[in-house]
């Protein structure tokens, strides 16, 4: 389970510290969590706390009973992390060696690596791409592979951001499906409040303040309501 124990972000200033997240207190055993908010509410810098990307300026984080400070190395080999842009983690010339690459410490034999790797990105759908370049890959092609990349070593839990941003709605679709059947306990952040809807809890952010915790319907209302009322659309007069 992931818990926050008073954990927040800051960063100091010139003159004075700048609150990125404030201090947060919460359980997440859910199987499925978003996290909505907006641009710069601080939802990114949430999820890099849960492995350690982000380290908490007061407080802490504990994913499974480890702190993300003091044993960074064992939550990360738990919690696997997905980025909006795949070419961000994408490495390696071509999806099966970017795979491997993610095989090594647990696969010595490489031609035992290979094979393995094959067998990932055939799962996702992706073994007749194996070979091909990742600049020739589609965006939403990309995406699959990272998650094959990040999901071949069977983390604990899977944290994706924005995953589906960059994506056309065909591939947005095939995210999606694939989040639906995997058995890692899953927190993203999208924008997408269909998105949201498919999980089993919801956080909304908002300036870097947990705004609501709740069902996704609910979530969901509260966020639409925040930001209506913030800024009404102008009227219109012919």
């Amino acid at each position: 389970m992931i818990v926050f124990e008073g954990a927040a972000v800051s960063v100091d200033g010139a003159d004075h510290g700048r609150v990125i997240l404030a201090p947060l207190t919460l359980e997440l055993p859910e199987r499925r969590i978003a996290v909505i908010g907006a641009n710069g509410s601080g939802k990114s810098t949430l999820l890099k706390l849960i492995n350690g990307l982000v380290t908490p300026s007061t407080g802490r984080v504990l994913v499974e009973g480890l702190d993300t400070v003091k044993a960074g190395r064992a939550v990360r080999q738990r919690v696997g992390f997905v980025f909006t842009d795949p070419l961000s983690q994408l490495v390696m010339p071509t999806g099966l060696e970017d795979v491997e690459l993610s095989l090594r410490a647990r696969l010595r034999n490489p031609a035992e690596r290979r094979t393995a790797a094959l067998a990932v990105l055939d799962r996702f759908g992706l073994a007749p791409l194996a070979e091909q370049s990742i600049y020739d890959l589609s965006g939403g092609e990309r995406q699959l592979v990272a998650l094959a990349t990040v999901l071949a070593v069977d983390p604990a839990i899977l944290v994706a951001d924005e995953p589906t941003t960059l994506l056309d709605l065909r591939n947005e679709r095939r995210v999606r499906r694939l989040f639906a059947t995997l058995d890692q306990q899953l927190v993203f952040t999208t924008h997408d409040l269909g998105f949201a809807a498919d999980s089993d809890r919801v956080l909304v952010i908002e300036a870097g303040h947990l705004v609501f915790d709740g069902a996704p319907g609910a979530a969901i209302d509260h966020y639409r309501r925040m930001h209506v009322e913030a800024d009404p659309l102008p009227e219109h007069h012919p």
